[in-house]
């Protein structure tokens, strides 16, 4: 038996579709206040001792309500929770069970049905014990029974240190020290995130990239999509686009090959149920016919199953697959959606390498770290590090991770958290994790790396060495993170330069449009056009402004959309064929900087801001007049 305890504001649900094992019922719908909600999926190993499942369940239960102070109950079937479910009868007698043993405790309880498709809405308290998931066996002590060493064991949780940038032994942080010890700011609001401290005024801020995207025409919410989904405008998917073209080329360059995979898989298929489950409910799964589908959360699935029908022998090793993921879905509480930072349809470049060994894994892993830190110098978000592993892995390879870390610390001069875990509960041994810090010191989860131990096997993929095949070790990797947290972390950049007093800005070969030349008249409209045309011509994003608009409006108007360089034309640039051009890098809110060049040096001046970056035309026309309003 799996179960998920909530401790609710309130859950409510109606139902929507009875399936071929619903019971009969007249309990259509249903709702409850400040309650302890009781998600429940009932496994097939159950079947053996009914008896003792139940009892231990209702223990686990009543202690749970007991420490919360409830005497409201809802009793919730949730197959969702397991991939070994028991049969509908088992399951439905334990439910109607644990709902009649409750009652004569005098308990308050609501049983949702069993057997039907249901919708619900939940509102959890959010407190530390308001969320808890419990694993219940037929042979399991009841909790007066359990050892002291059990309680130890039960009791232990990951620990988080502190390798600064001065030091070389590790340093355990707590709430009472974390302030004192870490210097560094970014990395400090990190390390609070991860320590679990919360301000609950800050958390209802809205985040400054949410008004960029809109007032810049970026992206906006779908209202007649889901929640959590956007739509693009052209000079966000022209930001879009260009990113993707930027982690493809960092891809191909070392060594991945990209691939194309569905976004929808079935849940019939063992490996990919018991990978899905590991992330409980947040996903999109939905049932066509007499199938249980789901639209997938990464690239994982996809590759996995390529690489199980692939004959993998050591000369190919590391092997890259990487696949842009467009979209991936996960079905997020809708109170945590903000902006680009969490949504529940995103782009995610995820590569996927097959290693032949443990040694070769975490040559491949440091070579990945590095790869996935250069994004944040190209970018300048600069990110910040945590090192996650196992308690054992970290004993048995301290000397690789203090030699990473400390190449980190002399290239950049921060410091790195690093958390280790009692004992493996996900698929990985290692990772790391990089963040960039948004305007209110909150984390936006970015790049990771991780050495994954557990999905060669359950998908049986294989490294074929002679008469003798082995499952070899496979890293996950997103070199940037999703997209739309790349963008979020540019603007929320963008946005902390602007309060320390520069005018914010994308980077060069990032900006939709990169120059714009504006006339002062009638008579400069001519030659501020054949500007605008030869910049067209050299690969720069240009638009030309003949909107019937005064000089210090227009040139208001470049500032409200970032462009990098505007150029105005009046009788002196005519004349002496040379051009005024406001560059916004050098400029402050008080006093713009202007520089006279030629049409060659500005063309050369964007070219060297932008080599070693992909292009992309502008797809907006080169009359601002023509331009769309999107709202």
């Amino acid at each position: 038996m799996k179960i998920l305890l909530i401790h609710s504001d309130y859950l409510e649900f109606k139902v929507t579709e009875k399936t071929k094992i619903a019971e009969d019922t007249d309990t259509l719908e249903g709702r409850m206040e400040d309650c302890l909600t009781v998600f429940m999926a009932v496994e097939k190993e159950d079947e053996k001792n009914q008896e003792n499942v139940l009892k231990n369940t209702l223990n686990e239960i009543i202690k749970t309500a007991e420490n919360l102070k409830v005497n409201n109950i809802v009793v919730y079937p949730y197959a969702h929770l397991s991939s070994d479910l028991a049969s509908p009868k088992v399951a439905r007698e334990i439910l109607v069970d644990v709902e009649r043993e409750l009652k004569e405790k005098n308990y308050n309880v609501l049983r949702a049905p069993f057997g039907w498709y249901k919708s619900f809405k939940i509102s959890c308290k959010g407190h530390p014990l308001s969320e808890l998931s419990r694993e219940i066996t037929g042979d399991m002590s009841s909790p007066e029974e359990i050892s002291i060493d059990e309680k130890n064991k039960e009791k232990k949780e990951p620990k988080l240190y502190l390798l600064d940038v001065e030091g070389e032994e590790l340093i355990e942080l707590d709430r009472k020290k974390i302030n004192k010890i870490i210097k560094d700011e970014e990395l400090r609001a990190l390390a609070i995130k991860e320590l679990g401290i919360k301000d609950s005024k800050e958390d209802k801020r809205e985040p400054p990239h949410v008004k960029y995207i809109r007032e810049k025409e970026i992206c906006d919410y779908e209202p007649s999509s889901d929640a959590g989904h956007f739509r693009w405008y052209p000079k966000g998917k022209l930001i879009r686009d260009l990113l993707q073209d930027y982690i493809y080329n960092i891809v191909i360059e070392n060594g991945g090959m990209p691939v194309e995979t569905p976004v929808m898989y079935n849940l019939e298929n063992k490996s990919i149920k018991e990978h899905a489950d590991k992330f409980g409910e947040r996903q999109y799964r939905f049932t066509q016919g007499n199938k249980e589908l789901m639209l997938r959360f990464a690239a994982c699935f996809g590759q996995f199953m390529m690489k199980k029908d692939m004959y993998i022998l050591p000369k190919h090793l590391p092997l890259k697959l990487y696949e842009l993921s467009t979209y991936s879905f996960r079905y997020e509480q809708r109170g945590e959606l903000v902006g680009l930072k969490r949504l529940r349809a995103f782009t995610m470049p995820d590569m996927h390498t097959v290693c032949l060994n443990m040694d070769q894994a975490m040559k491949e892993f440091e070579n990945q770290f590095w790869m996935c830190l250069k994004t944040g110098d190209d970018l300048n978000t600069p990110y910040s590090v945590i090192f996650r592993y196992t308690e054992d892995f970290f004993e048995e390879n301290k000397e690789w991770f203090f030699k990473m870390a400390k190449e980190y610390r002399e290239k950049y001069g921060k410091g790195v958290l690093l958390e280790l875990i009692p004992e493996r509960s996900h698929y990985w041994v290692g990772k790391v994790d990089m963040a960039v810090i948004d305007t209110f010191g909150r984390p936006i989860e970015n790049p990771t790396v991780q050495i994954d131990v557990e999905s060669a096997k359950r998908f049986n993929i294989k490294v074929h060495d002679g008469n003798k095949e082995t499952y070899p070790i496979i890293l996950h990797c997103s070199p940037t993170g999703s997209i739309e947290r790349v963008i979020c972390g540019l603007l929320e950049r963008a946005f902390k330069d602007f309060e320390k007093g520069s005018l914010p800005m994308l980077p060069i070969w990032l900006s939709p449009i990169q120059v714009r030349v504006i006339p002062v008249f009638e008579n400069h409209k001519n030659y501020a056009l054949g500007v605008a045309e030869r910049l067209k011509e050299n690969s720069i994003r240009v638009d030309y402004d003949d909107r019937e608009d005064s000089v210090g409006k227009k040139i208001r108007n470049a500032g409200k959309d970032w462009v990098p360089y505007v150029v105005v034309i009046g009788d002196e640039e005519v004349e002496n064929n040379i051009l005024t051009v406001t560059i916004r890098k050098k400029s402050t809110l008080k006093k713009s900087f202007k520089e006279k060049m030629t049409v060659d040096e500005l063309i050369k001046r964007i070219k060297e801001e932008s080599k070693g970056y992909p292009y992309r035309p502008l797809s907006l026309p080169i009359c601002c007049s023509l331009h769309p309003i999107f709202k």
